[in-house]
């Protein structure tokens, strides 16, 4: 019984399948049928179109030849009874108008040939002159992508150099298109990021060279195209350069009130805040006798927590450290120096008075002046009732008998315990720390009656990376400091 029903039921299941095919099968046959009869509908229609317009014509040639005929009939019945005129004047007149009926009779100006061809014939147009043009004409093709080689590329004194190639000859190639930006992204170029490719166009080689650029990013992308007179060809894949460099801005919640900051800027402002530093003084003085102790038992003025008062205040809840204040004019940088080569550059407006450049620990006091510590060093200049320039560091000084640049470069090599300041301009060598440096750096400057600019986001100049080769036997050091008078 239960194999009759397992029979009956795979008979059921393949007649089923077997109806599904079949169902399958009509259904595509029908749609076959659907499509013919619609492209055969288009068909008769656009013929019915065509005799329509046909039709129109011709019912108008008929209309013209029924009024020709009419008005001929008329001429001709006339001409009849003209005949029977017996008058030789009257008959005369007669004969010139019919002449002049004649004449004029719009059944000899049509034409007896209907309006319908069956070849339309008469509707072809001859393109045999614009064919032969055609013919003629040579199409450029689109160029290939350009292959960019990462090898062939240079990063170097704030300039990059792209170079490419086409993967074939291509002498129809008019020019090049160079596309690129910046990216702090390190993976593959991606297709959108958070800045727009800058465009540079009409490139005639190969090669094209990027300078003064401020490398504020981590990576540049660079991606190429060739054009033709007639078109653009597809872009290379884009490579990634690394473009890395030291950014940082002034402190302005560190730096002392008599200084003016805006980012990269530093001013001498000497109405800045002395209500504010009159009120500091008033309060200090009076729960303790901290600054004096400070300037009788203290060589560089570095606060001692020994020396702090159990009465003073306690200390102001700030984002960053202690203002600079008394006669330490100083601003420091917002980025920490912990490893590796970097290089800035600063200038002084011309009737700056006094400045400092130099670097210093986080540790620096806030009564301290760059150089005249164990935890900075500097080069100095003054201008003021005598003019010196000079390198610091301990409070110790050692004159430099060259002349101020009008730029001066700074390059720090934290690993390699060296700090040394070039003319920016002509990149010759102004003076060199050698020591061990046991923490991180922060750039620092002190400014008097003038004010100095920064350039931030600078590459190692390749004369200088040079000259520390060629001359790290040969520069000062802050040991040759130690045997120099103080100050």
């Amino acid at each position: 019984m239960d194999s009759q029903k397992n029979w009956c039921t795979k008979t059921w299941r393949g007649g089923h399948n077997w109806r599904s095919s079949i169902g399958e099968a009509t259904e595509e046959a029908l749609q076959r049928i659907i499509s013919t009869l619609a492209n055969k509908n288009d068909e008769i229609q656009n013929f019915i179109d065509t005799l329509n317009h046909t039709l129109k014509g011709v019912q108008s040639q008929i209309s013209q030849c029924n009024n020709a005929l009419e008005n001929s009939e008329e001429l001709l019945e006339f001409a009849t009874r003209s005949l029977d005129i017996k008058e030789p004047e009257e008959f005369s007149k007669a004969a010139r108008q019919i002449k002049d009926r004649v004449t004029m009779a719009s059944a000899f100006r049509l034409s007896l040939k209907p309006k319908v061809s069956d070849n339309m014939t008469h509707l072809m147009v001859d393109f045999s002159q614009e064919r032969q043009m055609l013919q003629t004409l040579k199409f450029l093709p689109v160029p290939k992508a350009p292959e960019i080689d990462p090898v062939e590329c240079l990063v170097a004194d704030n300039s990059v150099t792209v170079a490419w190639r086409m993967p074939e000859e291509d002498n129809k190639i008019d020019h090049f298109i160079l596309e690129h930006r910046k990216t702090n992204f390190d993976g593959l170029p991606r297709v959108k990021d958070e800045r727009c490719w800058e465009i540079i166009d009409n490139i005639k080689g190969t090669e094209y060279t990027l300078s003064g650029l401020k490398f504020d990013s981590k990576y540049m992308n660079f991606r190429v195209r060739a054009c033709n007179k007639a078109v653009a060809g597809e872009y290379s894949d884009p490579v990634t350069l690394e473009t890395k460099a030291l950014n940082f801005n002034l402190d302005n919640s560190s730096s002392h009130l008599n200084l003016k900051v805006e980012d990269t800027c530093v001013e001498w402002d000497p109405t800045g805040g002395k209500g504010q530093e009159s009120k500091i003084k008033g309060k200090e003085n009076k729960g303790s006798v901290h600054v004096t102790s400070l300037k009788k038992h203290t060589r560089s003025g570095t606060p001692s927590p020994k020396r702090t008062s159990v009465g003073s205040r306690p200390p102001a809840v700030r984002g960053s450290r202690d203002r600079f204040t008394g006669e330490s004019y100083t601003v420091l940088g917002d980025t920490a120096i912990e490893s590796g080569q970097h290089y800035w550059e600063v200038k002084a407006q011309k009737d700056c008075k006094s400045y400092s450049v130099g670097v210093a620990y986080k540790t620096l006091g806030k009564f301290d002046q760059l150089g005249k510590t164990n935890t900075s060093w500097c080069i100095h200049v003054n201008n003021w009732l005598q003019n010196t320039f000079a390198a610091k560091h301990n409070n110790k000084v050692k004159a430099l008998d060259v002349t101020v640049p009008e730029k001066i470069g700074v390059f720090c090599d934290f690993d390699g315990g060296q700090l040394s300041f070039y003319d920016a301009n002509s990149k010759q060598l102004l003076y060199s720390f050698k020591t061990k440096f046991t923490q991180p750096l922060l750039p620092g400057f002190m400014v008097w009656c003038g004010g100095l600019s920064l350039s931030t986001g600078m590459q190692v100049p390749s004369a200088v990376r040079t000259l520390q080769k060629s001359e790290n036997g040969m520069t000062g050091s802050a040991s040759s400091l130690n045997n120099v008078v103080t100050q």
